[in-house]
């Protein structure tokens, strides 16, 4: 296979063929642009916040969809879980520093569109 966009390598040598299925790297790219990823991913670009906030800020998401989403994030290493030690629990939702990396371009998108769509009347 000849190198190009389709084979990377990373900082310790590994080598990523990101259109074969046992890629790793598919993986994770899967779940960034699942229904619900990006907009985790848009969602939490400015603050942390709380499950209830997040459902409540990505309308249509159902509370079992945006829990696999974000267990899939989390497990990806995208988003951060804490867990406050309180009755009942507090868990606050975050992006790690390769959650911001990989959100970045997505909101850069986000934004490009919505400057360019037509206005909307609110009536």
């Amino acid at each position: 296979m000849r190198e190009g966009a389709q084979v990377t390598q990373d900082a310790a040598g590994h080598r990523y063929e990101v259109f074969h299925t046992d890629c790793p790297a598919r993986d994770v790219v899967d779940h960034v642009t699942s229904r619900w990823g990006v907009w985790v991913l848009i969602s939490l670009r400015n603050s942390d916040l709380r499950f209830y906030e997040l459902r409540d800020s990505i309308q249509g998401v159902s509370e079992k969809m945006l829990a696999q989403t974000l267990r899939a994030l989390v497990a990806d290493g995208l988003v951060r879980r804490e867990v406050e030690p309180t009755t009942p629990p507090q868990v606050t939702y975050g992006l790690t520093e390769f959650g911001q990396d990989v959100g970045e371009p997505l909101t850069d998108l986000f934004d490009r569109i919505t400057r360019r769509l037509p206005s909307r009347d609110p009536g």
